[in-house]
């Protein structure tokens, strides 16, 4: 049996301590067909004694290997690892000459051809140890060098790498020579792009996509600009270390199965972020936010990298609290928090309340397989919680001071979390290492209740803690207006420490009608109202000044329904009540996809759902009216687009279609009409005929995901028989793309099709652990993410499931999904049977 491709800590630090990796020349050829390129490779390292070690590559096929001029034997590759034997102290040349597969699944170099016009397009997505899928390397966080590019690719191509690149003529192209880097940050991305470039503070700017996509990035190339010019400049503004690369190059890439990816000097984002349809300001702000976060990793991530995946934290944490942070300084997105809460941290909270859940600084993390597993709400959410309340607690000056003393220490270099707090400690007299014991290495999310007692003339708060860390908490106080029954009036705000030291002390005046500890949501804690701020926000919570607060608000009565605390048509009807005099976007994005998605599909029994659907239905009925007068474009997307999916009958939906307009606006644009398509399939209201005559409409990347969705949705056994083969099918040929399997699973289960979808629950944890074992851990991720049945809340899908855990021993990033949806699944049978 190939030895597992996976790298142990120790296998790592033995590695480090032998080899120093001074330099990589590639060369990549692109022009020698569809399936496979080529790829030539000298390492120039050195090693400190005697000893064997080994490089990894996972070729088509390996020509040949030299060792210092001598052939080694190629057949003695095991799985990914070729053996270096007798290594002998000093330094040494490896050459390395292979044909390397392409990718259809987002990891390596994956290629993708663009239906709408058949040009082609491929770049390098090498996170965690993928570099090994386009040339050798000693593939591991700490040994950085430097790395010298070169690619030949068809003339009508432009290449793009981490340094500025230059065409030497012949389809030959040569990049600058990287600073020193970790092997997983190396990035090339090539094709016939469409470019926009400039300039700012000497260094060459740009931002790519595909030809197809060129309008679309074009009417939004200011703002792209504009927000990456503004981020850059504050950035350079907080750090004392100056941007430590060539250029800054944004190149938004097909099919890609992440937001976006760090490479130094070349960041790559989903190009579902170049919009052919209209978006929401707050879809927006999420794009204009991850180009911060990604900006921030130039610093924390790539100038000072992690030396092990344990503290993968550091990076995704820090760019995480970093994006939110500096895009309300530095751009017009002024309540990015809002967002942050309403949608980033119940991410974290969910994935805090589950078996898998970690410490956000794991210790052990022992080898690669088990830290892939770590890109999770933990990581970004919570972390970002965590140094959130750190800045609070410590104060911004001291924090950023910390920051620029780590950066110092460790710029092109890697770090640890010793070395992260060693710095912060260096800036403040405060314990931050006790600070580290207490919110990095737990897990769990503390409970904050309220109880508030009243007397005549003054009132008292004591906050009640379950768990263990200290807290920096603003206390809101709320009274009614008394001139505007629904609305509420800030009292006042005042900071505490939880756990007190002392009794709490009582404050002069009436008991106010709304108290909200977490005001600000500065800290991370599930909170429980008092009684009465509970009743309020029931009646009133519309009524609350603030957004932030709102968002705190509906946080804690998400938490109260899926802990069984809160009936799920009670969040429904305050939903009903409140959304429409609701402003904020990311508000009402983030309920009704909370009262859609799990409430009426998961956490309300079969028979209740219709009902539920009504009110929804209702709901967006009343946004869009209040939004007729054009004022609120946002607003009056969001409830089309709920409108839509909410649909219990097909007859308003199939006009809106056949008119191609929404009554009042807006027009349907391909992603409004392909969202109309799919629920008409779902309903049994259309077929392949019409979705092939949408496709012939749009025949784009976007359009061919669109019909894969619809047909896997169409209420007939055949077409589920088709989607099932295509998702899960043995025939590598036939193997669908990452995008195409992930829309296929999108349309295959739905709650109105249960009868017929019933044969399939059980077969999905025997396919599913297949697929996942042939194709890898992205299409793992996608089907334990998309393709589990979610909609079968029954005890007898988890005795299946959990059978599945025991004996049919899945990847570990298929285990990883499926313990975390069959605990989403116990959870809601719970809150049904609550």
């Amino acid at each position: 049996m190939a030895r597992m491709s996976v790298l142990t800590r120790d296998e790592a630090q033995n590695r480090a301590q032998l080899l120093d990796v001074h330099r990589y020349t590639v060369e990549l050829d692109l022009t020698t067909g569809d399936e496979t390129f080529d790829s030539r490779t000298l390492i120039r390292f050195s090693a400190r004694t005697d000893a064997d070690t080994f490089v990894e590559i996972k070729p088509a096929e390996l020509r040949s290997v030299t060792l210092d001029g001598q052939p080694l034997d190629a057949a003695t590759l095991d799985g990914n690892r070729l053996p270096l034997k007798n290594l002998a102290a000093g330094e040494h040349e490896l050459r390395v000459d292979a044909s390397m597969r392409y990718s259809r699944t987002g990891e390596g170099m994956h290629r993708f051809t663009d239906p709408t016009d058949g040009e082609t397009y491929v770049y390098t997505q090498l996170f965690l140890d993928d570099v090994q899928r386009v040339f050798a390397a000693f593939d591991q966080p700490d040994l950085k060098a430097v790395f010298e590019l070169g690619v030949t690719a068809p003339q009508h191509w432009t290449v793009l790498a981490n340094g500025v690149t230059e065409h030497t003529g012949e389809g030959v192209w040569r990049a600058a020579p990287t600073p020193l880097i970790s092997t997983y940050l190396v990035a090339v991305a090539a094709g016939p792009w469409h470019s926009v470039r400039t300039e700012h503070r000497g260094l060459p700017f740009g931002i790519h996509c595909r030809r197809s996509l060129a309008p679309y990035l074009d009417a939004d190339a200011d703002e792209l600009l504009d927000i990456t010019r503004a981020c850059f400049d504050r950035y350079h503004e907080k750090f004392e270390e100056p941007y430590p690369f060539d250029s800054y190059d944004q190149a938004f890439v097909p099919e890609f199965n992440a937001g976006a990816m760090e490479n130094p000097g070349l960041v790559t984002f989903r190009d579902e972020f170049v919009y052919r349809s209209a978006v929401t300001d707050t879809e927006r702000q999420t794009r204009a936010m991850v180009v911060a976060h990604e900006m921030a990793h130039m610093w924390f991530g790539d100038l000072v990298t992690l030396t092990w995946w344990d503290d993968i934290w550091l990076n995704e944490s820090f760019a995480e609290y970093m994006g939110y942070q500096t895009l309300t300084e530095a751009t017009r997105f002024t309540d990015t928090w809002t967002d942050f809460g309403v949608t980033r941290k119940p991410w974290g909270y969910d994935a805090d309340q589950r078996p898998s859940t970690h410490p956000v600084a794991p210790e052990n993390v022992q080898d690669t397989a088990s830290a892939l597993l770590n890109f999770d709400g933990i990581s970004y959410a919570k972390g970002a919680s965590a140094l959130r309340q750190l800045v609070a607690w410590l104060g911004e000056k001291d924090f950023l001071a910390g920051i620029n003393t780590h950066f110092r220490r460790h710029r092109f270099g890697n770090a640890r979390l010793a070395d992260f707090l060693d710095s912060l400690a260096s800036a403040t007299e405060r314990d931050v290492h006790a600070w580290a014991d207490a919110w990095l290495r737990t897990t769990g999310v503390d409970t904050l209740t309220a109880s508030v007692d009243s007397r005549p003339g003054q009132w008292t708060l004591a906050l009640d803690r379950t768990g263990e860390r200290p807290h920096r908490v603003t206390v809101g106080v709320y009274d009614r207006d008394l001139h505007d029954g629904r609305s509420l009036l800030l009292r006042e705000r005042y900071e505490t420490d939880v756990p007190q030291d002392t009794a709490p002390e009582p404050h002069t005046g009436t008991r106010p009608a709304l108290v909200v500890p977490n005001d600000l949501d500065l800290t991370y804690a599930k909170i429980r109202l008092d009684d009465t701020s509970l009743e309020t926000v029931l009646r009133g919570l519309s009524g609350i000044p603030d957004t932030l607060t709102r968002a705190v608000v509906w946080n804690t009565l998400r938490d109260m329904v899926r802990d069984g605390e809160l009936a799920p048509a009670d969040h429904l009807a305050t939903a009903a009540a409140h959304l429409p005099e609701e402003t904020d976007l990311a508000l009402v994005q983030g309920v009704l996809a909370f009262a859609s998605v799990h409430i009426a599909d998961r956490y309300l029994t079969p028979d209740q759902r219709p009902a539920a659907l009504a009110t929804l239905t209702e709901l967006c009925r009343d946004l869009i009216r209040r939004t007729e007068d054009g004022d609120h474009p946002g607003l009056r997307l969001i409830a089309v687009r709920h409108r839509i999916d909410t649909a219990a009958h097909p007859d308003a939906i199939a006009a809106w279609l056949a008119e191609g307009i929404v009554p009042g606006g807006p027009e349907l644009d391909p992603e409004l009409r392909w969202r109309v398509l799919a629920r008409l399939a779902v309903l049994g209201a259309t077929d392949e005929a019409a979705i092939a005559a949408e496709l012939e409409r749009d025949p784009s990347a976007t359009g061919r995901e669109g019909a894969a969705r619809c047909r896997a949705a169409l209420p007939d056994e055949d077409a589920k028989a088709r989607a099932w083969d295509a998702m899960f099918g043995s025939d590598d040929r036939a193997d669908l793309s990452n995008y195409l399997f992930t829309a296929t699973a999108q349309g295959f289960w739905q709650p109105e099709q249960a009868d017929l979808v019933r044969p399939y629950v059980s077969r999905y944890f025997k396919d599913a652990v297949a697929v996942a074992a042939r194709r890898g851990p992205a299409i793992a991720e996608a089907a334990g993410r998309w393709a589990f049945p979610a909609h079968a809340v029954d005890a007898e899908t988890l005795k299946l499931g959990e059978k599945c855990l025991r004996k049919a021993d899945p990847i570990p990033a298929l285990r990883r999904k499926l313990v975390d949806q069959l605990d989403d699944l116990g959870r809601a049978l719970r809150v049904q049977q609550a």
